[in-house]
């Protein structure tokens, strides 16, 4: 069995809805006796799934304990803060953010964008004044977007331009400022900054998303829109400028070069995995002799939509706020770097499981698939085809039960076998009081040509129930109602029939159960009957023989009668 990422911790909450396969772009999730959960070896932390599913099954590791027990080792501890705060804490102003940060313990905040700045330096020395290169290089900023290039397209390595992220750039930064012995702490929307902090444990100490620091915030009654902030509380060692761009698609482009226009064939930015992966899947190549240089995000819009994140507004307001508080002060452009930023990224062995063509029809075959009619690609188990379905099942990815046509026809099968073997009259109808469905011992009870026409016909789908039965009325009314009818009784061509209607989708079906009870009446009268003609023969016979029987007789007339009154009661409470 794979071991599940450390990095969430499933719950058995799960629906069995299949949304988080269907949203998670590198199918890294696992269906075992009906719960999901993430496989490791799979996952690029790209967070889709926590942000989809419905029920919230799917959690990441809260890292709070482990940022509180830095701080309470005394040790300097550092808040490196991602510039999407201006969207998770929107009319909050940085000197109370900061207060709030140092009233949890942190020593000083400092913005994730100095790191994203000198990121942009290196690059676009690397580019040139005019961004050329002579070949393809992706950015390396996403952690997301690496560990997807290492994992699915380690191809593609030579390409990643090479270069540390942003954050860990930063983390850098602040060791020059602070020393070495100082820990950092980051505070943001990626979840794949937890398993950078894994990756990089002598720099970076522990990555908390806006949602855990906000929880943390409020477990210790910290309101930062109460607080004044001090001369002290700002960001050091300086504020960000162009860096805090970098939260939305084309940010690491402003910052790359000024001025960068969308009809610049050479600086292209692509936001959302399902774009980042049809780019890659299509390959990339250089235009010209001057090449591309590619900014890829996994989240849609750029980091103000990242799964830590807890700010629901639109994109177009997140992005709106972010260039709002970018300050632009005359700066030279580009950049002048000051710190080498070069990094090394290998690939990360994913195990294929290989496929036969008769493994696949097996499993096609277990689902009620058995041409390509029944293949009906409707997605409901989160795969986009009926065969990605089968090849996931035979990975021990998914599971059977999971193709919702099949079960669906399944489901039909027994109902419609029960509805047949049942000894009552059953039959299902719709809205416009037509038969869904009956079974043979309901065309009997209807009478006439109804059975002549059932076997014709089975199951009279599309038929007026007013003319097989007049019973109209009862389904209008549970129709109406959605109000169950349980054992009523009614005349209908000098029969008995005790009803029983039941809304199956109130407003739309409804089904009823009817049994004769006039035969069972007409034998109970034969017995009763027979029964007495019993008693009154035996009655002659001791009058007869009385001086012989004595008192037996009048003990045989009352033990009759035991019998007759018994079968009679019984009959009542039947």
């Amino acid at each position: 069995m794979d071991r599940q990422s450390p990095i969430f911790t499933e719950r058995n909450e799960c629906q069995d809805c299949y949304k988080c396969i269907r949203s998670c772009p590198v199918k890294a999730i696992k269906i075992e006796n009906g719960v999901a959960s993430v496989i490791d070896s799979l996952c690029v932390l790209c967070g889709t799934c926590v942000n989809i599913c419905p029920a919230e099954a799917k959690k990441v590791r809260d890292d709070s304990a482990k940022a509180k027990d830095l701080i309470r080792s005394g040790a300097k501890v550092v808040l490196s803060l991602a510039p999407s705060w201006i969207c998770e804490f929107p009319e909050l102003d940085s000197g109370s953010l900061i207060a709030a940060a140092k009233a949890l313990g942190f020593h000083a905040v400092s913005e994730t964008a100095l790191g994203a700045e000198e990121v942009s330096a290196n690059c676009a020395k690397m580019l040139g004044q005019d961004g050329a290169t002579g070949k393809a290089v992706v950015s390396s900023a996403c952690p997301v977007v690496v560990e997807y290039i290492s994992k699915y397209r380690p191809g593609l390595l030579p390409a990643l331009a090479g270069m540390f992220s942003p954050l860990i750039t930063h983390c850098r930064i602040i060791r020059e400022e602070y020393g070495k012995d100082c820990k950092i702490v980051f505070a943001g929307p990626c979840i794949g900054k937890k398993m950078e902090a894994e990756s990089n444990g002598d720099l970076l100490s522990a990555a908390l998303t806006f949602r855990e620091m906000r929880q943390w915030m409020t477990d210790a009654g910290i309101d930062p829109f109460t607080l004044s902030p001090g001369r002290k509380d700002v960001f050091v060692p300086s504020c960000a400028k162009e860096g805090a761009f970098y939260p939305i698609d084309g940010g690491m482009l402003a910052g790359i070069r000024s001025g960068c226009a969308v009809n610049d064939p050479h600086l292209i930015s692509l936001s959302g995995m399902d774009n980042v992966i049809e780019s890659l899947e299509e390959g990339i190549s250089g235009q010209g002799k001057k090449g591309l240089f590619l900014e890829l995000l996994a989240c849609r819009g750029g980091c103000v939509n990242g799964p830590g994140i807890t700010d629901k507004r639109s994109l177009l307001k997140k992005r709106i706020d972010v260039i709002a508080s970018v300050d632009l002060s005359p700066e030279k452009d580009p950049r002048r770097h000051y710190l080498e930023v070069p990094a090394e990224y290998y690939a990360k062995t994913v195990t294929v499981v290989s496929h036969t063509e008769e493994q696949i029809v097996e499993v096609l075959s277990k689902t009620g698939k058995n041409s390509k009619v029944d293949e009906l690609n409707c997605g409901a188990c989160g795969y986009n085809t009926c065969r990605n379905f089968s090849e996931a099942v035979i990975e021990r990815k998914a599971e059977t039960s999971m193709c919702a046509t099949y079960m669906r026809k399944l489901a039909m099968n027994k109902a419609n076998k029960l509805i047949k073997t049942m000894p009552s009259a059953v039959v299902i109808v719709n809205k416009n009081l037509e038969i869904i469905e009956c079974n043979l011992n309901f065309a009997r009870l209807a009478g006439g040509d109804v059975e002549e026409i059932y076997k014709v016909c089975e199951g009279l789908p599309g038929a007026d129930i007013e003319r097989i039965m007049p019973l109209s009325d009862m389904f209008k009314q549970t129709l109406d109602s959605g109000e169950d009818i349980v054992g009523k009784s009614v005349r209908i061509k000098g029969r008995i029939l005790q009803c029983s209607l039941f809304s199956i989708e109130r407003g739309a079906i409804v089904g009823g159960i009817f049994n004769d009870v006039t035969e069972p009446i007409l034998k109970k009268e034969e017995i009763t009957r027979r029964t007495r003609k019993v008693i009154d023969g035996n009655l002659k016979t001791v009058q007869k023989i009385a001086y012989l029987l004595g008192e037996n007789a009048a003990e045989t007339e009352m033990a009759l009668t035991s019998i007759l009154d018994a079968f009679n009661s019984g009959g009542k409470n039947r």
